[in-house]
């Protein structure tokens, strides 16, 4: 033996190198049966799967130009970064982007751009941009809600999203003045660090969902009682990720925690299905909507992904004869992300943001409805000049989720779905959250919603207006085609966006809604 031993300390390293990759070798022509290349090329069949694995990252810091990347190029990255540490976003030399590029944004400065005057609430807060409609006000809900801002955090529940992020998220909403959307896993203790919430359900009812696993209002109406941070209710009818679809989570990723705020057990797989048991039918959907808002006293509202028109044309016409209806209504693009999806889903059903919009905001525009709704507009909306166009189109708020994760850390590794998210966020692992530092990330999060509002509110006074609410079709035009070149939005979509009921910001500040004081 201990000649074995000796000779085992006299090889060199370079030969243990070579008897391990002889093994490795061995294992890859004789023992594993599942991987052709590495058969065929043994020990190098490695590199191509290794190289193939950091494919992303590869493409994404020394392939891919600024503008090319997808869904984030880097340009749009460094700028929420950049936004979010209050460093220079600034380019200098002139822009790098093609201005001829087919759906190139441009907006309609005004010859004397909005004077702010000295008392009015942007010449001391630049960031101020109160939402211009308040939810529940037409049906008269006993908590009507003005959102305080105009940017705010989408649906992305604890679970998809670890709990250092959500605690994050919630802290630096409440210091931008925003909401927070749950998402559909429930309500956590991490949604409840300050910031107001809107409460989202889906088709497995987390959190409100009863011992047969349909929809308990009992549970919801504890919930709201419980927690006065809760000023709206959004039921999901599909997302942009994967409309119609419904999911699994696996009982690997159930912990004792989520299982409690879930309202589901412990290590068994929950279906998610593709439709909802609570209703199957507009005239179930009105009903829910009335019996929730009866008995919270919240606004109660709908998030859908566009495609086909015919039940949101029914819904409208019954809002038109029951006088009743949605108080918000969440409109998430076909490019959403957040959610896992099959590659089938998330790039091909339903319709991006822009066309998905103005089509349902036709269907409500034709019925005179507009004035009812807070139009919530979601799907990669989360820039000054895309903002901007998403208002002169109808809508009063935008949630945004991918670039809410990039202000907090997110380098787009895109493997959200394996639970081994680098930078800590789409993760449960305790180790990778451990990196998150909470208080500094939370203040990113808010400086990114403010540096976002303030340069929002900048392109509004250079369009000759004073919130984004008063912006039309007209003041907004994109590159067609070869043909057409450039059209405004009024011809391109066909129709103009109904005129907002505003009469100035100072009056917004004197009644912001919040919690039902006014």
């Amino acid at each position: 033996m201990e000649a074995l031993l000796e000779f085992l300390s006299n090889i060199s390293w370079w030969l243990w190198v070579v008897i391990a990759l002889a093994l490795v070798a061995i294992r890859d022509v004789f023992i594993q049966k599942s991987h052709t290349i590495s058969h065929n090329f043994p020990v190098v069949g490695h590199l191509r799967y290794w190289l193939e694995s950091i494919g992303p990252e590869m493409r994404q810091y020394f392939v891919a130009n600024n503008r090319e990347e997808l869904p984030f190029n880097r340009i749009e990255r460094s700028w929420i970064y950049a936004s979010a540490k209050k460093e220079n976003n600034y380019e200098g030399f002139g822009t790098d982007r093609d201005i001829y590029a087919h759906q190139h944004i441009f907006v309609k400065n005004q010859m004397m751009a909005y004077r702010v005057a000295e008392s009015h609430p942007n010449a001391t807060d630049k960031s101020f941009v109160p939402c211009a409609k308040v939810m529940g006000q037409y049906n008269q809900r006993r908590k009507p809600y003005r959102p305080a801002s105009v940017i705010n955090v989408s649906a992305m529940s604890f679970g998809s999203l670890s709990a250092a992020a959500i605690e994050v998220m919630n802290k630096g909403v409440a210091k931008a003045g925003g909401y927070h959307n749950t998402g559909e896993g429930g309500l956590s203790p991490y949604h409840k660090q300050g910031g107001d919430v809107i409460f989202h359900f889906g088709t497995g009812y987390f959190g409100v969902r009863s011992k047969e696993g349909g929809f308990s209002i009992e549970k919801l109406k504890k919930l709201v009682d419980g927690n006065t941070c809760i000023k709206a209710i959004e039921i999901k009818l599909s997302q942009g990720a994967k409309p119609g679809k419904g999911g699994v989570l696996p009982g690997a990723k159930i912990t004792a925690e989520i299982a409690g705020i879930r309202g589901v057990e412990i290590g068994k797989d929950v279906l998610s299905p593709s439709t909802h048991k609570a209703f199957s039918t507009i005239p179930e959907l009105m009903q829910l909507i009335e019996t929730i808002a009866e008995e919270t006293g919240l606004p109660v509202g709908i998030k859908g992904a566009i495609g086909k028109l015919d039940q949101w044309e029914l819904l409208a016409d019954t809002m038109v004869e029951t006088g009743k209806g949605p108080d918000f209504i969440t409109v998430d693009g076909g490019e959403g992300g957040t959610g896992a999806a099959p590659p089938s889903f998330a790039d091909h059903v339903s319709l991006p943001w822009v066309y998905g919009f103005s089509s349902l905001y036709k269907v409500f525009l034709k019925r005179n409805l507009t004035d009812r709704i807070v139009f919530i507009g979601s799907g990669k909306l989360g820039f000054p000049a895309k903002a901007a166009m998403a208002f002169s189109m109808g809508i009063d708020c935008i949630n945004v989720a991918r670039e809410a994760m990039m202000s907090i850390g997110c380098i787009q590794a895109q493997v959200c779905h394996t639970n081994k998210c680098p930078a800590g966020i789409a993760t449960q692992s305790k180790w990778r959250q451990n990196g998150i530092n909470v208080p500094l990330k939370s203040d990113r999060l808010a400086q990114y919603f403010k540096t976002f509002s303030k340069e929002l509110l900048e392109i509004t006074h250079a369009a000759g207006y004073e919130h984004p609410s008063q912006f039309t079709m007209d003041d907004i035009q994109v590159n067609v085609d070869d043909i057409d070149l450039n059209r405004n939005l009024t011809s391109t979509y066909g129709y103009q966006k109904a005129k907002v009921d505003f009469s100035g910001v100072n009056q917004l500040k004197a009644c912001t809604y919040l919690g039902g004081k006014g």
